[in-house]
């Protein structure tokens, strides 16, 4: 870790500096009432550095996962744990060894936590995911039985019709990107390397009912940065931008490549099929780290239509505020949305990003929650009422931090009045930093309730 510098970097500052304290509280203050169809865990993770620790970037603090159980009406309990992976527990555990082996044991875990098949888990994309109990207790690695032999990336894709979970693995050596499935049951079933041009920052994916979209896009390993302690990834003038078209089941020789104009994805919205052509809708940034991979530009919504009969792709840019963090409800992923949900971007609004913005995409308007001066939210996760509600018949969730008294809450919206006044705000023992990306767990899931 760097010694901490003067002025201390914006990740070490205001409330995206790390908490210092491991806490649990019960029973915790409610305004409003809390949705009786919600029962199970709100979980959210992002970086955490311990104190006086300066990771170098904001990517790159040990994961800390927050929690919220709710189940009866009532929020149970607050907890907060650092994911406790060997990055953690060892001094400077090293992820590529003297012998250049990549350490997939090594790793922050710091990027998004997520339920499948009975089990949590903490992921980065650099690394296997690390297995949490339901009380956010660090069980330790996951390979799946030795199965996984690459990172799993921090963005995989639930399967609403199969129950499958579909990610992938990238890495700055060949192979350089290999897509993976488990089954419904949590069993590793599949794996296929994908051909892609070089050593690229490919930090999500999309699913349609019959097709992967992988992104392969500029933002690629830079040596030059590593050895000067820097995070190792920026813009390349010359890789080009392309999205890769696999059938689902496909073998990695099956990918249609399409080119498209330079630019960077984080984060999709969502995928789905139609018409003989996929529609995919993403955070763009035209480009970033162009200087460094330390400053951060806007992204916008932008829709790519691609024609599966011409290998043609058409671009929009469906809004011009600047956002990031898309998500849809659950139950749609890989399937057509109506709605879509996304944060007013948090590095480029500043004290400005007070609202969370849903989006009707069949009427192509908008619709914004402001929180008010101050009070800035974190990614809306949608949660439908139930397995027949309608698309936004649920509640949107997300982490609101009020800077008047340094304090965060749980914020339950109403998906059908996403405008009014919160259903119910839930009060936190301490405030939660700004981080990364988190999931609803319901009972279901966990094998409970």
């Amino acid at each position: 870790m760097r010694q901490l510098a003067d002025p201390l970097p914006f990740y070490l500052q205001g409330n995206f500096a790390p908490v210092s304290e491991e806490v649990t509280a019960h029973d915790l203050p409610v305004t409003g009432a809390i949705p009786p169809e919600l029962s199970g865990l709100y979980l959210r993770n992002g970086p955490n550095p311990r104190p006086g620790e300066d990771p170098g970037h904001w990517f790159a603090g040990h994961g800390m996962v927050h929690g919220i159980r709710i189940e009866d009406g009532c929020a149970r309990w607050y907890r907060n744990r650092w994911v406790r992976t060997r990055s953690f527990e060892e001094e400077d555990p090293q992820l590529v060894t003297p012998d250049g082996v990549v350490d997939h044991t090594v790793a922050v875990a710091n990027t998004n936590v997520i339920g499948h098949a009975g089990r949590i888990f903490a992921l980065v994309e650099s690394s296997f995911p690390t297995e949490l109990t339901p009380e956010l207790e660090t069980v330790g690695i996951c390979d799946f039985d030795g199965r996984l032999t690459t990172s799993m990336t921090a963005h995989p894709k639930l399967c609403p019709t199969s129950g499958e979970l579909h990610f992938f693995g990238y890495r700055f050596l060949p192979p350089y990107l290999t897509y993976h499935r488990l089954d419904a049951a949590g069993r590793f079933v599949a794996s296929e390397e994908i051909p892609v041009k070089g050593a690229a920052m490919i930090h999500d994916f999309a699913i349609t009912d019959g097709h992967l979209v992988f992104m392969d896009l500029p933002i690629v390993f830079t040596p030059e940065l590593l050895a000067q302690g820097r995070f190792p990834y920026a813009w390349s003038h010359d890789y080009g931008a392309r999205l890769g078209v696999l059938p689902r089941g496909g073998r990695g020789q099956d990918v249609r490549w399409l080119e498209i104009e330079p630019c960077y994805v984080f984060h999709p919205m969502n995928a789905f099929e139609r018409g003989g052509q996929i529609v995919l809708d993403v955070a763009r940034y035209e480009r970033l780290w162009d200087d460094g991979p330390e400053g951060f530009a806007p992204a916008f919504l932008h829709r790519f239509t691609l024609d599966l009969s011409s290998d043609k792709v058409r671009e929009e840019q469906l809004d011009d505020r600047p956002i990031e963090f898309p998500r849809v409800d659950e139950r749609r992923v890989g399937l057509p949305n109506r709605y879509g949900y996304a944060v007013s971007d948090p590095i480029v609004a500043g004290d400005r990003n007070t609202e969370l913005v849903k989006y009707d995409l069949e009427t192509g308007t908008r619709e914004a929650h402001d929180f008010g001066v101050g009070c800035r939210p974190g990614e809306g996760v949608m949660v439908a009422a139930g397995a027949e509600a309608g698309e936004d018949e649920g509640f949107v969730l997300c982490l609101v931090h009020d800077a008047t008294r340094n304090g965060s809450e749980l914020v339950i919206l109403d998906g059908g009045t996403f405008g009014a006044e919160p259903v119910a705000r839930i009060e936190l023992p301490q405030r939660v930093p700004f981080g990364f990306h988190g999931n609803w767990v319901p009972d279901s899931v966990l094998g409970s309730g």
